[in-house]
């Protein structure tokens, strides 16, 4: 088997959330959870503007199905979003 060289330039291109020790197992359904809640929590206490706040947008993007985050941006704007924003 030969190994391919890797481009260090397209590899810096590669994003993917850092580990979290909160969150220790394979399923990271938690984790996608509660990025999700912290990034419109952020958004609330810091105000939409707060660039800090685009890290959990990341985080959340890369982790959640698009259906889940869908659902939930819905369920948000009609009020009956299950989190504690």
């Amino acid at each position: 088997m030969s190994s391919t060289p890797v481009d260090p330039e397209a590899q810096k291109k590669v994003w993917r959330p850092p580990f979290d020790a909160r969150f220790p197992n394979m399923n990271q359904t938690r984790n996608c959870w509660q990025n999700y809640v912290d990034y419109f929590r952020c958004q609330k206490t810091k105000g939409e503007d707060f660039a800090a706040c685009e890290y959990f947008k990341s985080v959340y993007t890369h982790l959640c199905p698009g259906f889940w985050v869908e659902a939930w941006d819905e369920q948000r704007e009609a009020g009956t979003f299950p989190g504690k924003i």
